[in-house]
């Protein structure tokens, strides 16, 4: 468990081209508590301006360290206790709504239009998705993001319940 009591989340971007899109996932990490993203591939960091204007400081508030390969910080998260999950539709991909997540536990997001690499997703843990309704088979990657956090928290959090009291 974190020192706010929150149990241990972290993030592992791959390959996310765009910084806005970056920047966003630094407010919406420090909105829920995130303990650390990993930034693997050519994803940016804060040290270019586009992310910093979006991040409107949170990348000072989430700790962040730059890796060359995302397998690598997977494999070593899994040697720490970590469960990794990555965030992506497709076969074997269990809906967010269903997915019960057991901390300490590093969600991994990729590309905004590859995806998560064959590759990585072998080395996972497992496959979460974002059910849809619409004719776009997916979300923008931050906000992708963000529902994913939303629902990781939603059970480790009473207030994020959507119950009646």
């Amino acid at each position: 468990m974190e020192p706010t009591g929150l149990p241990e989340i972290v993030l592992v971007l791959d390959n996310i081209r765009s910084l806005y899109n970056v920047g966003s996932m630094f407010r919406t990490a420090d909105g829920f508590g995130v303990k650390k993203i990993y930034l693997c591939g050519y994803t940016g960091t804060p040290e270019q301006g586009g992310l910093r204007k979006v991040a409107l400081g949170a990348e000072d508030s989430v700790a962040w360290e730059k890796c060359p390969q995302a397998w690598r910080v997977v494999e070593r998260l899994k040697t720490k206790g970590y469960r990794v999950i990555g965030l992506e539709c497709g076969v074997g991909a269990v809906p967010l709504t269903e997915f019960r997540p057991r901390f300490p536990l590093a969600l991994v997001v990729g590309n905004e239009v590859t995806g998560l690499s064959p590759a990585l997703m072998k080395r996972l843990d497992g496959l979460v998705e974002i059910p849809m309704f619409g004719k776009k088979e997916s979300f923008n990657v931050s906000v992708a993001c963000g529902i994913g956090l939303y629902a990781l928290r939603r059970g480790t959090v009473p207030s994020l319940s959507f119950e009646s009291r």
